[in-house]
């Protein structure tokens, strides 16, 4: 930046070792401030500053103006740019004359604060006015001139922008010292708070270095002269005072240093100055940013918001995006000022609420078609899975294998007898309504049992225990659902029989256990959990050879071994339709007194021992006692037709 450096002679702090007095040390937090906010302009400011006191009578004490005149003296021969004083004399000093003739003789551009009552009415009183205007035109000449040093603050007291220029005072100190050409002339805009650099030593310099006034008040030889005017020569000078509780800013940094570390530092009305100087050499004006910008900025908070509660992560990884949309919220404006962008302005807590009003909206919206969602999920898994197991497979999806996988299972199959008759002695309509109720009343049956239901093959239902979740009663439910389902078969066809159509049989039921492949399989458009596997066919072949036993239910001893029952007779030994090896099948008979089981199984054990005698005793005494039984009569007869230990093979 081709910008002249800015020197302000300032300080009641004595020199040290000839050295320019250092300032306290700025916060460490401002340094976060540094790197977000503008570029240090590469100036140098010396700070004068005097010591005035205010009373509280409101009235400042007297200045030393012989020091003040001794250190303009010099600085006129130094070759300065230009020199701004933020001091008023609004009372008269015994040294005022030597003062005055000082400031008649520069020949440096010099500008003197000037204030009236009626824009400073607490701090400027009449008599102070008519004195400052009376002592400015006693001392005014080409080169030494009046300048305005009003601020104004923000309702929450901080000072953020350009002042405006009352037509009645005189120009502006920065736009008095260096002349801003007309476009700027008006600039309201916000002040460019330069930061402080760090040091060799990781400590902070101030922004404007700061060198003690009585410097350069003391008697200098033409050396010392020489030496100061390479450090005064073409720059611009600033002579203030620090009143206390009087001249005393607050700024953005201020604030935002309170806001994070709790220590509260304000900037005294020079050092003010002295910035606006700075960014008025530099030429960085900020530019506010456009009402189509600031509507497309809020859009996208709200959509911010909204996203982020549609983020479908753990909790600690929604925090994380949730902070650091936080972190950029904060740090975009800074990096706008570092550009050139007017950001005081800016609705930080409008758009804070912008950003919640999405999250909640969005997420409220988002939880409803989710819960309505989930709903329609677990209702429909319902219809297939017990409730208790939809309800843990929505809490848990992984539980739900979407591949296949071999599980151990109980399998039954069911088949109506005569539905297919019926079926074409009915309108579709009533085959429809009658079978949906068939397969209602089944279906209940195997999700109160705990069981899922595979599938539907016209009036036959499918089913298995075991998965996509087993438990260790998985047998005795499975074997409780396959009498259930028999018992509300036999009271559909009583409940039919008041209907005009024609009769139907008996429901049979087959149930085995084994091992399968469950999963999901189908192709790229339509899938289906269900079960796979010999276990499978095996159910759907003891199914089958109900008719041909004349029983209703059949189990294989595998599923008897499990199931919990002591109500289940032997069926004897089977070669099963398209099978090798024979099964022992069961069939359970609550009906049947424990003598009368016993008695069964002692048949069939006979047989299979061949124990002539007692399978003779055990026959007759059955024969005797089911003689009606048509179930119990066919093993009788199977077992004549068999040799001892063989099957009865199916065709």
């Amino acid at each position: 930046m081709n910008v002249p450096e800015i020197l302000i002679p300032a300080a009641d702090a004595p020199a040290q070792d000839g050295q320019p007095a250092v300032v306290p040390l700025r916060k460490r937090v401002r340094r976060l401030v540094m790197q977000l906010g503008p570029s240090r302009m590469a100036a140098t400011i010396l700070f004068l500053i005097i010591a005035i006191l205010v009373f509280n009578t409101g009235i400042r004490s007297p200045l030393d103006r012989t020091l003040l005149a001794n250190a303009l003296g010099n600085l006129d021969q130094m070759g300065a740019k230009a020199i701004g004083i933020d001091i008023a004399f609004d009372s008269p000093r015994p040294d005022d004359d030597l003062l005055k003739a000082q400031l008649r003789a520069m020949k440096t551009p010099t500008w003197l604060a000037y204030a009236e009552q009626a824009s400073n009415p607490n701090t400027i009183f009449y008599e102070q006015q008519k004195f400052l205007q009376s002592y400015i035109a006693d001392v005014a000449t080409d080169k030494t001139r009046p300048t305005s040093v009003l601020f104004r603050t923000d309702d929450d007291s901080v000072i953020r922008n350009w002042p405006d220029r009352p037509k009645n005072l005189p120009p502006l100190m920065s736009n008095a010292l260096a002349p801003v050409d007309l476009a700027h002339a008006s600039f309201r805009g916000n002040i460019r708070f330069l930061v402080p650099a760090r040091a060799a030593a990781g400590q902070e310099e101030p922004v404007f270095a700061n060198i003690p006034i009585d410097t350069f008040a003391l008697p200098m030889d033409a050396e010392m002269r020489a030496g100061f005017a390479e450090l005064v020569k073409g720059r611009y000078i600033l002579i203030g005072g620090d009143i206390i509780d009087n001249d005393q800013f607050n700024t953005p940094l201020s604030r935002f240093q309170d806001a994070i570390t709790g220590q509260h530092e304000t900037m005294i009305g020079l050092e003010v100055h002295a910035h606006m100087l700075a960014q008025q050499l530099d030429k960085a004006w900020t530019r506010p940013i456009a009402a189509p910008a600031l509507w497309v900025l809020a859009i996208l908070i709200v959509l911010a918001g909204g996203l982020t509660s549609l983020i479908d992560l753990r909790a600690r990884w929604v925090a994380l995006a949730f902070l650091g949309q936080m972190a950029f919220f904060i740090a975009f404006p800074f990096w706008l000022q570092g550009r050139g962008v007017d950001t005081t302005t800016l609705p930080t807590f409008g758009w804070a609420i912008g950003w919640l009003f999405g999250y909640a909206a969005v997420g409220t919206a988002a939880r409803t078609v989710g819960s309505r969602q989930r709903a329609f999920a677990q209702s429909a898994l319902g219809k297939y899975l017990p409730a208790d197991v939809a309800a843990q497979i929505m809490r848990d999806p992984d539980q739900l294998s979407l591949h296949g996988e071999r599980r151990n299972i109980f399998c039954i199959f069911t088949d109506l007898e005569g539905f297919t008759k019926l079926s074409h002695a009915v309108t579709p309509e009533t085959v429809a309504r009658l079978l949906n109720e068939y397969l209602d009343r089944l279906s209940d049956i195997v999700l109160e049992h705990g069981g899922t239901i595979d599938k539907f093959v016209g009036d036959a239902v499918v089913a298995f225990w075991g998965a996509p979740l087993s438990r260790p009663d998985d047998g005795p439910r499975a074997a409780a659902a396959a009498l259930a389902m028999y018992q509300a078969g036999e009271k559909y066809r009583v409940d039919l029989a008041a209907e005009d159509v024609p009769p139907i049989g008996m429901t049979r039921v087959g149930l085995h256990v084994g091992d399968a492949i469950v999963g999901n399989f189908g192709g790229e458009g339509r899938i289906q959990y269900t079960a796979l596997g010999d276990s499978m066919n095996t159910a759907s072949r003891l199914e089958a050879a109900n008719k041909g036993l004349k029983t209703g239910i059949l189990i294989s001893a595998e599923a008897v071994a499990r199931s919990g029952r002591d109500d289940l007779v032997p069926m004897g030994r089977v070669t099963l339709r398209g099978r090798a090896q024979p099964v022992d099948v069961f069939t359970p008979r609550p009906d049947l007194y424990p003598d009368q089981r016993a008695r069964i199984a002692a048949l069939v054990a006979a047989h299979t021992a061949g124990d002539k005698k007692t399978y003779v005793t055990c026959a007759t005494a059955i024969q005797a006692d089911f003689g009606q039984d048509a179930a119990i009569m066919f093993l009788i007869e199977r077992l004549n037709e068999t040799k001892e230990g063989e099957s009865y093979v199916l065709s």
